[in-house]
């Protein structure tokens, strides 16, 4: 399953492309593919796409990646890839993770809705 918002030309820098490692529809997945929605609509309205790849159905898609451990999000872009394992509860710790606090260089702040 893929989400998109917003569009995402080539030479858009700040639009973030984003994959979600989960197992079924467990609980623990529900609940990180939620919170991964939003925050992203939080501070990235508009500049960002989900991928949801589900490794019941898919499990060589882990090695691509190198998904040892789910939930686990990949930050593909902007690069560097990043990534977080966990339900995506812990706000703060996700935007650290994302490199999503002010200054850290990708244009989106940790204002909702990106602002700058």
């Amino acid at each position: 399953m893929t989400i998109e918002q917003g569009a995402a030309p080539e030479d858009d820098r700040d639009h973030w492309t984003l994959r979600l490692y989960v197992a079924g529809l467990t609980p623990r997945s529900i609940t990180a593919f939620g919170n991964l929605k939003r925050l992203c609509e939080t501070y990235l309205a508009g500049k960002y796409t989900i991928e949801v790849i589900d490794l019941v159905d898919h499990p060589e898609r882990a090695r691509e990646d190198q998904i040892l451990a789910i939930p686990t999000l990949v930050r593909k872009l902007p690069e560097p890839v990043r990534r977080i394992i966990g339900d995506l509860a812990n706000t703060e710790r996700v935007l650290v993770g994302l490199e999503l606090l002010p200054g850290q260089g990708h244009g989106a702040s940790a204002q909702p809705g990106g602002a700058r």
